[in-house]
This record gives C-alpha cells, sequence and structure tokens, in this order.
C-alpha cells in the first residue's frame, strides 16, 4: 500500500514492477511548534503510514513525506503560480536542502522502518523570463519548493547531490528496495 495522493510517488513505486494499491492518508501536514524540516517529514510519514494501516491490518504500508528548507526557512507547495514566481526568485543562485523520509511499516507484525535521505539542490541564478517560461511549461504548483526535477525544472538546476536520485521526486526508491528486502519482499 502507498500511503500518498502524490502522482509522482505513483510513478516511482510501478518502476519496482510490485503490485500495489494506493490510498490517500488524511493526515493534517502542519510542522508543529519549534519542529525541524528534519523532523517533520519523519513524523509525517510515519504518521501517514500508520492512517492508512487502520484500514489494511495485514500490509506492507509506505509512508513518505519531503520538507524543503531553503536556509532555514521550509518551502512548501506553492499551491499559486504567484507563490511559485517567488520561491523560485528566492532560490536562485542558492541552495536548498530536501529532506525525503521513508516509512514502510508491516501492519501485520508492527514492525515499522523509517528513514530520511538527504538532497542538496543548487540553483542556478537564472532569470525572470526563464521563470515564467518553466512555470507556464510544468505548473509545478504541487510540487515543494516548485522544483519539478524530474521534468523541466532540471534547467534550472546547477548541481545535485544525493545518496538517492528518486528521492527528490519523493520516493527514496534505493532506501525502499532494502526495506522491502527487510521484510523478505523479492523485487527482482
Amino acid at each position: 500500500m502507498l500511503a500518498s495522493s502524490s502522482p509522482y510517488r505513483r510513478s516511482l513505486l510501478a518502476r519496482l514492477r510490485l503490485p500495489f494499491e494506493v490510498r490517500a492518508p488524511a493526515v493534517d501536514e502542519s510542522a508543529l511548534p519549534r519542529e525541524g524540516a528534519r523532523d517533520t517529514a519523519l513524523r509525517l510519514a510515519q504518521a501517514k503510514a500508520r492512517a492508512v494501516a487502520l484500514d489494511f491490518p495485514a500490509a506492507l504500508i509506505i509512508g513518505c513525506d519531503q520538507v524543503a528548507l531553503l536556509e532555514g526557512v521550509p518551502l512548501g507547495k506553492p499551491g499559486t503560480h504567484a507563490n511559485a514566481v517567488a520561491q523560485l526568485k528566492a532560490m536562485r543562485g542558492r541552495c536548498v536542502l530536501f529532506h525525503t523520509a521513508l516509512a514502510l511499516l508491516n501492519s501485520g507484525t508492527g514492525a515499522l522502518q523509517v528513514a530520511e535521505v538527504p538532497t542538496t539542490v543548487c540553483f542556478r541564478n537564472y532569470d525572470d523570463t526563464e521563470i515564467e517560461r518553466y512555470l507556464v511549461a510544468e505548473r509545478p504548483y504541487d510540487c515543494a519548493g516548485s522544483a519539478k526535477i524530474e521534468g523541466m525544472g532540471i534547467v534550472l538546476v546547477e548541481s545535485v547531490e544525493s545518496t538517492d536520485p528518486s528521492a527528490l521526486i519523493g520516493l527514496p526508491l534505493i532506501q525502499l528496495t532494502a526495506m522491502l528486502r527487510h521484510e523478505a519482499v523479492a523485487i527482482v
């Protein structure tokens, strides 16, 4: 079970060619007072898996969350064109740290595996025209920090540093496959 409404995560999980279902978890994604970005992502990934587990008492439940930070300031999903423009202007020429958290809950045994995969994305010093062209082409209003790296967002990037390239898209497949192997799931 994938505890997510994200089409990006669904697409990534499909790469593993395992049968799965998707269920959007009912979880308040607000950060708690004085909670760090990494801790927020980890807490929410677990909360999403647990929320879906209530309806599936004998399943492997995958929960994910991602929080982006620009010099200590969280960047959420922009939602609107104006917010996306503001985020992209703030990020140009700077680096953003994306905390992608993953939880795998075996709802039958209660076993829980949790991990966080950080990704640093450094953006080049693009201009306002490039921002507008990118937003028209991609409409990344549902992506943390307006960064749709798997699409045209790549043209705004100078470098990416991560141990798992799929983490930035929202589901760290290298970490997930290790967790699934721990649960005796044969992937290939």
